[in-house]
């Protein structure tokens, strides 16, 4: 569909109205003057994903910080939508894209970017973007108020673009909320902190502060297992979990320490980790994890709103790999039985025995894993969590080897730290902790219920 200039009459009068307008006008939307081009790869109008593919040019005079830019997609219905990135020229890692909700049972996509930036003449080239129901169903785009069945590139103002905030091309519909509110986190608003300075499992300040330990039966790791309380301890000050087994179900003690409140969601997490690759006693060989993770319960088979977040350090192999690998796994949902896994993970296989500070950023669609200050691995799209998460911690076995005599590993952690919808750097996160210690603070939290 092209755009509606309307008609500009001419006359005498008008030289004169128009350098008073001139001299009036915003320098910066005389300068960023942006336009926007659409075609679609699925122009059918039922669909089992839409894919609108994007083209933003700068015709202005200055460059565009990428960061400052929001596009809009307006979509009919209130069904529940997940977003990604096929594939474009600027990065898919630097996208993101949300949805929001209108009035009148509508909602909009909201594309945005975590870095870059657009010169004067400069396009972003193909952006392949594209979006389905979260149950897989196939859907109705043809009253979409964005979608167009074009199959080439033509400019579109049925998707609206936002620079800093003002509109800077399209014809938004409906009505229009703060453009950006919350997306992508500017700033705390609470933090955890604990030190972990406990006497022991039944401590009551455990409970008092939002902490469970387990001891109810149930997966993960061994069928028929037990997740005792009496396992876990704190040594000075240091959360311990004593995972042990004998070779049978019976003989199995798996050791888990979660919050109580499911509160959290973006921002950043952050814990020291001792991994260790042999046992404190017994025989080695089993295939043990030790995690730091957040997770939501899994309602159904498939349910869109699962997340998972996890780092999982296996000493001695297992899941077909032979030896000691750390994975980092961000989790659209999964379904149990038969085994379906919707999920994306970064692995390497080394040795991680020792001391490590692990952070896991959640912002702006993407989900960003640091092991020592060391981006690890960077994932979002369909992996972003869309709810709130518990954080845990916990020591399992994924098999029995049949060794005989008991054997006991054991994992350890020094602190816990999150900062509500803020990205702390992970050397940030370092100085806060031994400032929140040097003032003698061993717990806080402000992060507010749900």
């Amino acid at each position: 569909m092209s755009r509606n200039f309307g008609k500009v009459l001419v006359s005498l009068a008008l030289p004169a109205l128009l350098i008073a307008v001139t001299l009036v006008a915003s320098p910066a939307a005389a300068a960023q003057a942006v336009r926007l081009q659409y075609r679609t790869s699925a122009p059918g109008a039922t669909t089992a994903q839409a894919e609108p593919w994007l083209r933003l040019f700068n015709d202005g005079t200055t460059t565009i910080p990428l960061g400052q830019v929001k596009i809009r997609y307006y979509v009919t219905g209130t069904e529940t939508y997940r977003f990604a990135c096929s594939w474009a020229v600027v990065g898919c890692s630097t996208i993101t894209g949300r949805f929001a909700p209108q009035e009148g049972g509508k909602q909009y996509l909201e594309v945005g970017f975590t870095s870059g930036s657009l010169g004067p003449g400069q396009n972003t080239s193909d952006m392949q973007l594209r979006f389905y129901r979260a149950d897989w169903q196939t859907f109705a785009q043809g009253d979409d108020y964005s979608y167009g069945a074009n199959t080439s590139y033509t400019d579109w103002d049925r998707i609206a673009v936002y620079v800093n905030g003002t509109l800077a091309w399209g014809k938004p519909t409906g009505t229009e909320p703060d453009p950006d509110p919350t997306d992508p986190p500017t700033g705390g608003t609470g933090e955890l902190f604990d030190d972990f300075t406990y006497t022991g499992p039944s401590d009551p300040r455990l409970a008092q502060r939002g902490w469970t330990v387990r001891s109810s039966s149930g997966g993960p790791g061994v069928p028929g297992a037990t997740w005792s309380p009496s396992a876990v301890s704190f040594p000075g000050g240091l959360l311990t979990l004593d995972s042990s087994t004998n070779g049978t179900a019976a003989g199995t003690v798996q050791t888990e320490l979660s919050t109580a409140s499911r509160k959290f969601h973006e921002g950043t997490y952050a814990a020291r980790v001792r991994f260790s690759d042999a046992p404190t006693s017994g025989p080695d060989g089993e295939h043990v994890v030790q995690t730091f993770f957040t997770i939501t319960p899994l309602r159904y088979n498939l349910d869109p709103d699962y997340g998972e977040l996890d780092f999982e350090y296996l000493p001695n192999g297992g899941w077909g790999e032979p030896s000691n690998i750390l994975y980092t796994t961000s989790w659209e949902t999964y379904q149990a039985d038969p085994w379906q896994a919707v999920n994306t993970h970064t692995e390497e296989r080394a040795s991680f025995a020792g001391w490590h500070d692990l952070v896991i950023q959640v912002s702006g669609g993407r989900i960003k894993y640091y092991v020592d200050g060391r981006l690890f691995a960077d994932h979002g799209d369909i992996y972003y969590p869309e709810t709130p998460m518990w954080i845990m911690f916990n020591q399992w076995f994924i098999d029995l080897q049949g060794v005989t005599g008991t054997r006991t590993y054991r994992q350890q952690a020094d602190y816990l730290y999150y900062s509500k919808n803020e990205v702390v750097a992970p050397a940030t996160v370092l100085s806060r902790v031994a400032a929140l210690r040097a003032a003698g603070t061993a717990f806080k939290d402000t992060v507010p219920n749900p």
